[in-house]
């Protein structure tokens, strides 16, 4: 973790105990999780109780303690969605990722949650990949879906080694 970065952030909020929130949503987006040294790093600069901080980053589902996946993956399960066989696709996403709900896989590519709802029940039953929406997802589509994101990646990844590579 970079605690520069987590200074800049909590600095972008003037330490204002009354933006933590913010803070954490920040930290959230740099990291895909709060790690703990930010969360104490938060405390110490602003003054906000680090059990403050604890008791918003388990109430908020935005928010996670532990570390996840380049892509997050939420899989509607509610009514409209459910009638639609929203749950086997749940399941074969659990099945092709090797996780269940609320997991992320080891090498950190995908997080996958059950959702009751995403708003858009017409489109039944409803993936989405980061900001991206699938709908009428069947069980035939789900390895297509995954393999544009797994595609995208490894691209970054053999971006980030050529960097290295120029760098050294």
């Amino acid at each position: 973790m970079n605690n520069g970065k987590v200074l800049e952030i909590i600095e972008r909020w003037d330490k204002r105990s009354d933006l933590t929130i913010e803070m954490m949503h920040d930290i959230q987006s740099e990291f895909n999780y709060l790690p703990e040294e930010a969360l104490n790093q938060i405390s110490d600069e602003v003054g906000v109780p680090l059990s403050n901080l604890y008791r918003i980053a388990t109430f908020f589902k935005i928010f996670s303690l532990t570390p996840r996946g380049r892509h997050f993956i939420k899989v509607c399960i509610g009514t409209a969605c459910h009638v639609q066989g929203g749950t086997k696709i749940l399941e074969r996403l659990e099945r092709d990722l090797n996780i269940k709900s609320g997991e992320t896989t080891d090498d950190l590519n995908f997080s996958l949650l059950a959702v009751n709802c995403l708003g858009c029940c017409g489109l039944a039953p409803v993936v989405t990949v980061d900001e991206d929406v699938y709908g009428k997802v069947t069980l035939s589509r789900t390895p297509g879906i995954l393999k544009k994101y797994t595609k995208d990646s490894q691209k970054v990844m053999q971006e980030n080694r050529a960097n290295a590579r120029e760098a050294v």
